[in-house]
């Protein structure tokens, strides 16, 4: 499961995207992309979810690739995850997420 903790703490092996994935469920994958669609007021296609978690080898979506600031900012740092980072406690990005799932902080502190 280690593996599978994402830098910001979030469990990437409970991800829809990465359910999808390894499951090859095609009917989740359509799901999580109307889904996402909606929350993000923007078009996400069925063939754009799939993910390996974000600090896994392998595909990723999009946004976990290439516009996830907390994975940016933790692969520039070369920490493993943000409970490595000096500044976790104090962060407004990864604060964001914590704020919102104190399990994802907990992980990081454990």
């Amino acid at each position: 499961m280690e593996g599978r903790i994402a830098y910001c703490g979030l469990d990437c092996g409970q991800c829809d995207a990465y359910l999808a994935t390894v499951h090859d469920d095609q009917a989740l994958r359509e799901r999580t992309a109307r889904l996402w669609s909606e929350l993000n007021h923007v078009t996400i296609l069925p063939e754009q979810i799939r993910c390996m978690g974000c600090r896994a080898e392998g595909v990723k979506t999009v946004f976990c690739d290439s516009l996830c600031e907390i994975r940016r900012c933790a692969r520039k740092r070369s920490v493993e995850t943000c409970g490595g980072c000096p500044d976790m406690e104090t962060c407004g990005t990864v604060g964001a997420i914590h704020a919102g799932n104190p399990e994802a902080r907990q992980r990081l502190k454990g």
